[in-house]
Order: structure tokens, then C-alpha cells, then sequence
């Protein structure tokens, strides 16, 4: 966007009364102000940092249906979750792919590797057969196809596929706004919501223009609030109420030099039971990822967080010599806003949560949350916030549904 344009869009959120205002340009915000300009509203978006500025640019490009939720029997959040991951890859065949991952079964793992194989295609039709079959494989198999993987402490393994984001996370979500303000959306980024009340069955939003520090009055008939990790602080500071709330989880990644040249993702259980990864990145390679429970949405890596990657990665692997930090290229480090119910603050069992959403409205305020949610289910979060406005009693356009995609042949 260039200075003109934005001084330009800063102008037009002064002086119109928008239909839908968007806090937040990550990719909940941004699939909301795709599919909603799409539908004919008058819709704006803005941002405290750059578009996809926090979360949203520290995924690991992963398009999955969630296979780590069958242990917990999360069976329809992996259904939805692989029936949004299909429609990822068919309407934008050039940057969401399918790709296979090879998964090594420790012998003292706590499920025996036929039931892993029998989850696997469990996964496979819960995804509608929509990809290659999974494969059984034993440790033979395992060393003649990916050498670099150490398979003397395996019991073999499993091959599936899920999806690869082939391009930049932050880039992927920002198209989506780039097709809103086609469409007539007013987005702007570094422009920070700082006080919101409810004028006239109105809402009446104060916002800082960070570049240059003045304050902007911005109207619209809905707020939605979008803000992923902020989205309890910008509730609170507006005066909102809702039932659920976020805790956070801190996840990292290492970018090292390329371990292998097939175009698999290796994935492996971590000393906690948990799976992480190795995923091709062009000419490098990303592993990860962590589950740190942390307060402050706000994190950085630490050198544990560092240490458990490395020797974790160092333990499954036979390399020339052991990874180290100084083949470290680069770190990616980010927060999952992961969703619970006040209630359950104090009962939470953290390793167990999952990366579903939930969307809460308070109709009398004209006032939308958006809490948890992940790249893989962002079409279907752009579909319900449609519905959650037309329940208000909005009138959005059938002729133009849509929203997404790469466009005709």
C-alpha cells in the first residue's frame, strides 16, 4: 500500500459509517473482511501492526486436519478440519498443496504402531479420501527411503498426507485482505483501537494512527473483534462480556539447513508426546514446534525452548554431527490463542486443548468475538461470520459468493 492510498483509506474511516468494522488483520480478520465486502457490505479493517503481524506469520505452513486430535476422539473437529484443508487445496491449487508425511513410532510409545496405522486411515476417510492412502511401514522401509532417520529405537512407522502452504504464511493471509479492498473494504494497518462505546445504537471507535500518532473516530453498525491474542484485552477495554476466553500456548521453530532432500515432512514424538516436525522450506529446514503454557501473548525464544527442539531433532536423526544453535539460520516464534470457557480456567488440562474456534455474539451490542481458530479453518470462519451478521439483520448480496480462491482457469 502505498503512503497516498493509506492517507487516502485513513480519511475514508473518518468519514463514513461502515456496516462492519474489523479489529485485527490476521487471518480471522482477514477472511471476515473477505467474505463480507465479497456479500456487498461496507466494511473496514485495521490493525495495531502490519497485516498478519503476529500469529498469523509464525505458523509452520501446515495445512493439516489435525490428526493429533483422534487421540482425544475430536472426530468432528478433524472432519471439518480436513473438509476445510480439501477446499484450501482446490481453490488455490498453486500455493496450498498436498504433501506426505512419514511419522517414526518409538518402541516405547504408549499406542502400539497398528493403531496408529488404524488412525491413520480413519484420518484418510474422515478426510474424504481426498489425498494419497496412508502406508505402513516398517524400519527397513523407514532407512531405505529417508536414511537420515535414526530407526534403532522404532518399531516402524506410518506415511500420510495432509497440506503445505507453498508460500509465505503472512503473504497467504494477506491476499485475503488484498481481495477485500478489491471488493471496497477500507484496510489500514498500524492503526490501533484504543476506546469503543456504543453511541446512538452505533459504535462510536477511538483509534491511533501509530504512524503519526493522531487519534481517528471511526462509526460502524457492527464491531467485530478479531484480534487473536488481543482479543480478551480489546473486550475488556471495550466493555464487552463473554463466556469464553483465551489461554496461550507458545510454539517455535528453528530454521536450519536443509536435512534431506525429499519433499516429506518428517515427523517424530517429542519427549512429551507430542508430535513435532521436520518440513522443507525450499532450500532450508524448519523444525518444531513447543507447547509452553505462557501468560504474556507477547514471547520470544528462550534457550530451553531452543535445547528441547535441538535435542529432540538430534535424538530421532542420524546426522554427519549433531545440530547445534550456531546452525540456527533463523526462529519463529508465536502464540496459539487456544479457546476455554471462564469456568474452565482452573480445571484446563493444557496439553489437551485444541486449535478449534468459537465465535460469540452479543446481538443486542452488534458485537462479534472471534477466539482461537488456525489457517487450516479460515474458510470456515469466514462463512459464519457471514451468518453471524445476517442474523443481525443485514442484507448480504447471493449474487457474489465467492469470497475465495485463485480465481477461473
Amino acid at each position: 500500500m502505498s503512503l497516498s492510498q493509506r492517507e487516502s483509506n485513513l480519511k475514508k474511516l473518518t468519514e463514513t459509517e461502515f456496516d462492519v468494522l474489523i479489529v485485527g488483520g490476521g487471518i480471522n480478520g482477514a477472511v471476515s473482511a473477505a467474505s463480507l465486502s465479497r456479500r456487498g457490505l461496507k466494511v473496514a479493517l485495521i490493525d495495531a501492526r502490519d497485516f498478519a503481524g503476529f500469529t498469523s506469520q509464525q505458523s509452520s505452513n501446515l495445512v493439516w486436519g489435525g490428526i493429533k486430535y483422534m487421540e482425544s476422539y475430536e472426530f468432528g473437529l478433524v472432519s471439518g478440519l480436513c473438509k476445510s484443508r480439501n477446499e484450501l487445496m482446490r481453490c488455490f491449487p498453486s500455493v496450498v498443496k498436498e504433501i506426505r508425511f512419514l511419522t517414526t513410532v518409538p518402541r516405547q510409545f504408549r499406542h502400539h504402531r497398528w493403531v496408529i496405522w488404524a488412525s491413520a486411515w480413519l484420518y484418510w476417510l474422515l478426510g474424504r479420501a481426498y489425498t494419497n492412502q496412508p502406508r505402513l511401514l516398517s524400519t527397513h522401509q523407514i532407512a531405505a527411503e529417508e536414511s537420515v532417520v535414526d530407526v534403532s529405537n522404532s518399531k516402524g512407522g506410518i506415511e500420510y498426507s495432509d497440506a503445505f502452504l507453498h508460500d509465505n504464511d503472512a503473504r497467504f493471509v494477506f491476499n485475503f485482505i488484498r481481495s477485500a479492498m478489491d471488493e471496497g473494504c477500507i484496510a489500514v494497518n498500524y492503526v490501533a483501537s484504543i476506546h469503543s462505546q456504543r453511541v446512538d445504537n452505533r459504535w462510536q471507535i477511538t483509534a491511533r494512527d501509530n504512524e503519526s500518532g493522531r487519534e481517528l473516530s471511526i462509526r460502524t453498525k457492527v464491531l467485530v473483534n478479531a484480534a487473536g491474542a488481543f482479543v480478551d484485552s480489546h473486550n475488556e477495554m471495550t466493555g464487552v462480556s463473554t463466556i469464553h476466553h483465551h489461554v496461550f500456548s507458545k510454539g517455535i521453530h528453528l530454521i536450519v539447513p536443509r536435512i534431506t532432500q525429499s519433499e516429506r515432512v518428517l515427523a517424530f514424538f517429542a519427549d512429551d508426546g507430542r508430535l513435532f516436525f521436520v518440513i522443507p522450506m525450499g532450500n532450508r529446514s524448519c523444525i518444531g514446534t513447543t507447547d509452553t503454557r505462557v501468560d504474556d501473548p507477547n514471547v520470544s525464544v528462550s534457550r530451553e525452548d531452543r535445547d528441547f527442539v535441538l535435542s529432540n531433532i538430534n535424538a530421532c536423526l542420524r546426522l554427519p554431527q549433531p545440530l547445534t544453535s550456531d546452525d540456527v539460520i533463523a526462529e519463529r516464534c508465536g502464540v496459539r490463542p487456544l479457546v476455554i470457557k471462564n469456568k474452565d480456567k482452573a480445571n484446563t488440562d493444557f496439553l489437551q486443548l485444541s486449535r478449534k474456534h468459537v465465535i460469540e455474539t452479543d446481538e443486542a451490542l452488534h458485537h462479534i468475538s472471534i477466539f482461537g481458530g488456525k489457517l487450516t479453518d479460515c474458510l470456515n470462519i469466514g462463512e459464519e461470520i457471514a451468518e453471524k451478521v445476517r442474523a443481525m439483520g443485514f442484507n448480504l448480496s447471493h449474487g457474489k459468493t465467492k469470497w475465495y480462491g485463485e480465481g477461473d482457469e
